[in-house]
């Protein structure tokens, strides 16, 4: 028998509490039950999204709301920014080209920093702009961006909207949509909100509702407007996915019993103390600004980070993720977000220092898993 313990960045760890509540009878999603748990579910959300807005719920992947923040607001012919700075920010453009959105790219070096400089002289360059997409934390570099210093430019251009796919962020660390000026916030239920695969949210501001009034991208599954009727009435306009809902209102209470900034002050001390037991090992971290939902570290040289990566769910029951794309065997990943605590920190770096002795990597065995317990203890 080996235990498992999952240190990806999607999905993440489920409480017991709520696999727990997601195991109860099945009730119909018309039912004043059902209702009663989406209202809940309605001001968790808006808590968690720092909105007074209503927050969307579809039954999909994050790329589910991804692609409505562009259905539902822009037209063909438009322009868009996009930050291309990892797998994710080319998903961005790659649905805008679906939908004959004009892209304009910022393309950024896998890893690098985002200067929020560029985003205004790109939207200087290019009159007529409509939205700015980036990532608040691009899951495939474990870079973080400056979200706030960007939405402060793009809110002094009100023909212009700020789109902020926040699926490894929300719940990581501040992203208060209304305080900043976020207008699109987008999240996926795998992530912090510790619940399987199968949600995705939209926090709307309301000036991105009046760009929903002109927009004449087809749509049909993903359409806000009638989202945002049927949410009035505590329900969802085609059959929700129940038992997620069911375990999202679980979650929800969890993190507020807990309380945001104590949430943020965790992960933070968690994704620090994997970074410290990483270089205590003679690794280095891969982005320059670390997001402290999840930790990209370059292999040693001569390893092959897959094998590492492998080896450590393999072997060990350690599940972290590999790289991706131009990272693939270069970096491994380990992530922080969601149910996890320090002695989830201290398996994820006993089992690489088990791994890098497997695979022939020279260091002092111990050294990375003390690190790791210094930081958590600082």
């Amino acid at each position: 028998m080996q235990k498992r313990y999952l240190l990806a960045p999607g999905p993440t760890q489920i409480p017991p509490e709520v696999l727990l509540a997601m195991a109860a009878p099945i009730i119909h999603h018309r039912n004043p039950l059902f209702e009663a748990i989406v209202e809940e579910v309605r001001g968790g959300l808006k808590y968690l999204f720092g909105t007074k807005n209503e927050v969307l719920i579809f039954a999909s992947s994050g790329t589910g709301a991804m692609e409505g923040a562009i259905t539902n607001v822009l037209s063909p012919g438009d322009k868009a920014i996009v930050v291309r700075a990892g797998k994710f920010g080319e998903r961005w453009a790659n649905i805008c080209k679906a939908y004959g959105v004009e892209t304009i790219p910022i393309d950024i070096p896998w890893g690098d920093n985002l200067d929020p400089a560029i985003i205004e002289k790109t939207i200087k360059a290019n009159p007529g702009v409509k939205a700015v997409y980036t990532q608040a934390t691009e899951t495939s570099t474990g870079a973080r961006f400056p979200i706030k210093e960007i939405a402060e430019i793009v809110q002094s251009y009100p023909e212009t909207l700020m789109v902020v796919d926040g699926i490894t962020g929300i719940g990581v660390f501040e992203l208060p949509m209304d305080a900043w000026g976020i207008d699109i916030l987008v999240g996926g239920s795998q992530k912090a909100l510790m619940l399987p695969p199968g949600l995705a949210f939209a926090g709307v501001s309301d000036k991105a509702w009046e760009f929903t009034k002109t927009s004449k991208i087809p749509r049909f599954y993903f359409n806000w407007t009638k989202e945002l009727d049927n949410l009035f009435k505590n329900q969802t306009n085609f059959t929700p996915a129940v038992s997620l809902i069911v375990g999202l209102r679980e979650s929800l209470r969890m993190i507020k019993q807990e309380g945001l900034e104590n949430v943020y002050k965790r992960i933070d001390s968690l994704a620090r103390a994997t970074r410290e037991g990483a270089i205590a090992l003679g690794l280095q971290i891969f982005a320059r600004n670390p997001s402290p939902a999840v930790t990209a570290i370059y292999a040693p040289p001569g390893i092959d980070g897959q094998k590492i990566y492998k080896t450590m769910w393999q072997k060990y029951g350690v599940t972290g993720a590999g790289g991706q794309d131009q990272l693939k065997g270069k970096v491994f990943r380990i992530a922080t977000l969601g149910y996890a605590d320090n002695y989830d920190v201290i398996t994820a770096i006993a089992a690489l220092e088990f791994t890098l002795k497997d695979l022939g990597y020279s260091f002092s065995m111990g050294s990375g898993v003390a690190a790791a317990i210094k930081a958590l203890k600082e």
